[in-house]
């Protein structure tokens, strides 16, 4: 999927320059994109002579390279690479090594600028590699083809090299046989030989956390090709280090093939592959122009090495500021946008320790009603137990995606245009898929398709993909958890008139039947339920011992959106009928299954438009009328804000109701609103002060798409004080003056009003607006006409509630006051290991 961040400036209606004024426009992000172009050659020495073998003008581009987060994606093409052959089955790890003519491509410390230190310019030592098949080599002299490198760094023709003095355990298993190993030096500067698994840096063990990131990619036969490649900071690869205060690169090798000293015919081969031709049985391929050369001199030389920087880190706040944090509660729809406005509170004295804790929307309205949290962040108008007054503050326009990996058949690469209907994702949800031969005992679902792409529904929509049989195609990952984003989801469903039919028991037009578990549902739900106990019949003995619901097991939910995001990004399914145990004196159990394979994936989850972006998932269209499929971008988003109604009776809140997205049909269905919810009386003025102060500089300076510290990040459409999103902006700004005066218990009688001012709110003494490059002084505020604002009281509302997240409350108050307790502690901790 294209980064929200790129379509922005074509948004007309969120255009503009942002001022320093109370009444700011977004301005589109500066463009952090690279491209270089190189000229890359290979040649053969004869007789004295250099004979130019292939010349080839290559240009990388990179999408965007600044302030880059853990995981994150970036996508990287290219043209005029030579074209690859024997495309492997996978690109990544030592999986692409059988492969020719590929694009290498790493992520290593240091820069490739000539003036820096040694010891600060990337080099191979510096590069990751999750294997050591991907730096050593042990064969016989006469394979031994980087001895003949024209180019070869020096040492490296020696019959032993890359390590000086070379070990003689480890890497020298045969004396007799040359060797070539390329250590790996840590950022903490300790070297690791690499030679073998035990040998590598500890992220690269077999069972690591995390896939391979590094990558051989195929080029088609125009000599063109793009990847998304992920970068990994110091939280995910320790060893490498990358972070806002160490330099690190992306670096691009197209294989060109060794240039060669003596003409030998090892070292001269050209390839037994044709072009664009797939090498799925592993065969063997000519050395000389694979990926496994990467470090040798021809290869190093023709690099491109891309310079990139990563944001601060995400425990910056803990290292650097030691006050108490302000927590606001509430909404994973805001991660992202957390994740960069953080920093923009705690590193600056005149603002306050800003934290976010996910927690669901209805749990986080409840610690602000009892005034237990200051502020929650809350995707709806919430239900109400006492009289106490709030104020919703339009803070983020986001919403949900259905994220998705699937691969075309032959390894052709990933599908990109998924279109799903209300009644698929129905069909998902209630688990009607029937997953394998087991599920297909249920009764009254033996005729339905086992997974997602057996449906005749799904394939009419999506022509040209497999049909084989998968469990993980059964099912979409979603939350186990109360969330806002199930509402709107299942909202979306209800509304559809096949999908509830469907659910309501008709058959679609295939005889596909709803599983007779969820038939009648009332929707929407804010908390999707497991209701099928059918346990099937099984063959083998571990299965027999277990008495696990099957199509609980399939569905698995998880409690996070984000770790729904990774999952899809791994595409490692969290379906649980992996049957295992540690050893025979053990019992059986029911386990997670294995990542899925390059070129056989498929899987779904619900995710946030933020993550979404963030780790660059492909996101589905979904329908919104009969010839209409939307995709969640800048301006889909906004078409379904403009649809926002302002609910009577409370003070900021909006309704995006399906019935009126119905009359835009170019409005994605999955846009929400989230708020800053606090009180309007009875709260501390100290907490009252910082929640204000939030709301303003959040509509302002965190409105600013960008990816530095205190912009929007992708994934937000900018709330601004001009086109569709001008009420929300005037909302915010009229709830934060009542949230900063905390009107007294006995108050004058006022004339309640559900509209906020058309001015938008003034200024606070309480709480200065901010704007970028600081706080703005109060007579500026006032000299830009803001309007004054009258103080008004709400009466509470009926809307949106959970009995799980009334009962979680109790546990909530237990769990704070022991965060209370222990954060001092864990303050101190974190200030030493700083200071070290």
């Amino acid at each position: 999927m294209k980064r929200l961040m790129l379509l922005l400036p074509a948004l007309l209606v969120l255009a503009a320059g942002l001022p320093v004024t109370a009444a700011p426009d977004a301005e589109a992000a500066p463009s952090s994109a690279f491209t270089r172009t190189k000229e890359v050659d290979r040649a053969f020495e004869d007789d004295g002579d250099t004979i130019s073998v292939e010349k080839r003008r290559v240009t990388v581009s990179v999408d965007h390279t600044e302030n880059l987060r853990g995981r994150e994606r970036v996508r990287v093409s290219w043209k005029g690479a030579h074209p690859s052959g024997g495309r492997a089955a996978s690109p990544f790890g030592a999986a692409g090594l059988r492969q020719e003519y590929p694009v290498v491509i790493l992520q290593c410390r240091g820069r490739d600028d000539a003036g820096l230190p040694a010891a600060q310019r990337v080099s191979p030592e510096t590069c990751w590699t999750s294997t050591a098949q991907q730096r050593f080599r042990s064969t016989s002299d006469r394979q031994a083809i980087w001895r003949r490198d024209l180019h070869a760094r020096p040492g490296d023709t020696e019959q032993k090299s890359g390590i000086e003095p070379f070990p003689t355990s480890g890497c020298d298993d045969v004396p007799s046989f040359s060797a070539h190993a390329v250590p790996f030096v840590a950022a903490s500067g300790k070297t690791y030989t690499s030679c073998s698994a035990e040998t590598m840096a500890p992220e690269a063990a077999v069972d690591a956390a995390l896939p391979a990131a590094e990558q051989a990619a195929f080029t088609d036969t125009d000599g063109t090709g793009s990847v998304s490649f992920e970068v990994r900071t110091a939280t995910e690869n320790e060893s490498l280090g990358c972070s806002d205060t160490v330099a690190c690169s992306i670096v691009v090798i197209p294989i060109m093939g060794l240039s060669c000293v003596d003409g030998d015919d090892e070292c001269t081969r050209t390839g037994r592959f044709a072009p664009g031709s797939s090498n799925f049985a592993g065969e063997g391929v000519d050395d000389a122009v694979s990926a496994g050369y990467w470090w040798a001199g021809s290869n190093w030389r023709n690099r491109i090495t891309v310079p990139v920087t990563f944001g601060t880190a995400p425990n910056v706040c803990d290292v650097l500021d030691s006050r108490a944090p302000t927590a606001f509660y509430g909404s994973e729809l805001m991660s992202q946008a957390a994740l960069q406005w953080a920093p923009a509170y705690c590193l600056s004295k005149k603002r306050f320790k800003f934290q976010h804790n996910r927690m669901s929307d209805e749990a986080a309205f409840a610690l602000v009603e009892k005034n237990v949290a200051p502020a929650a962040l809350v995707s709806g108008r919430r239900e109400q137990e006492d009289e106490t007054p709030v104020a919703y503050a339009p803070t983020a326009v986001t919403g949900f995606a259905i994220s998705y990996v699937i691969d075309r058949p032959d390894n052709a690469g990933e599908y990109e245009r998924l279109r799903l209907t209300p009644r698929l994702l129905a069909k998902l949800l209630t688990q009607s898929y029937t997953g394998s031969a087991y599920g297909a005992q249920h009764p009254g679902m033996g005729r339905n398709p086992q997974s997602l792409n057996q449906d005749p529904e799904f394939i009419a929509l999506n022509p040209g993909l497999d049909t084989t049989t998968r469990e993980a195609a059964a099912t979409v990952l979603s939350l186990s958890e109360s969330s806002d984003v199930m509402t709107s989801l299942t909202s979306y469903i209800a509304a559809d008139a096949d999908a509830r039919a469907f659910v309501n028991g008709t058959a679609d037009p295939w005889g596909m039947v709803v599983n007779p578990s969820y038939r009648r549902i009332r929707l929407p739900v804010a908390e999707w339920p497991l209701l099928d106990t059918f346990v099937p019949e099984y063959d083998l003995d571990c299965q027999q011992q277990l008495s696990t619901p099957y199509f609980t097991q399939l569905a698995a939910p998880v409690s996070s959106l984000r770790t729904i995001a990774e999952a899809v990004l791994d595409a490692w399914p969290n379906v649980q009928t992996k049957c295992e145990r540690p050893s025979s004196s053990d019992p059986y159990k029911f386990g997670r299954a294995d990542r899925q394979g390059v070129g056989a994936r498929f899987m779904l989850g619900v995710v946030s438009v933020g993550d979404a972006e963030r780790l660059g998932l492909r996101t589905a269209a979904v329908r919104t009328s009969a010839s209409t499929w939307v995709a969640p971008t800048p301006s889909s988003m906004a078409a379904a804000v403009a649809a926002a109604t302002e609910v009577k009776g409370t003070t900021g809140a909006f309704a995006i109701t399906q019935k009126a997205l119905a009359k835009r049909p170019k409005a994605y269905p999955g846009t929400m609103i989230v708020y800053t919810v606090a009180r309007t009386r009875g709260l501390a003025a100290k907490d009252a002060k910082h929640v204000a102060q939030f709301i303003r500089v959040a509509t302002t300076e965190g409105q600013r798409p960008g990816s530095a510290n205190g912009t929007l990040p992708a994934g937000y459409v900018p709330i601004v004080a001009s086109g569709v999103t001008k009420r929300l902006y005037d909302a915010a700004r009229h709830a934060a003056d009542l949230i900063a005066a905390q009107r007294p218990e006995r108050a004058p009688d006022t004339t309640p009003s559900t509209s906020p001012p058309s001015g938008g709110g003034g200024g606070s003494s309480d709480a200065p607006v901010s704007a970028p490059g600081g706080d703005v002084p109060e007579e500026q505020v006032r000299a830009s006409g803001a309007t004054k604002v009258t103080l008004v009281e709400t009466a509470p509302t009926g809307a949106i509630t959970s009995t799980s997240g009334r009962m979680l409350l109790p546990l909530l108050l237990c769990v704070g006051l022991a965060a209370a307790s222990v954060g001092p502690v864990l303050r101190g901790i974190a200030t030493a290991r700083a200071r070290r």
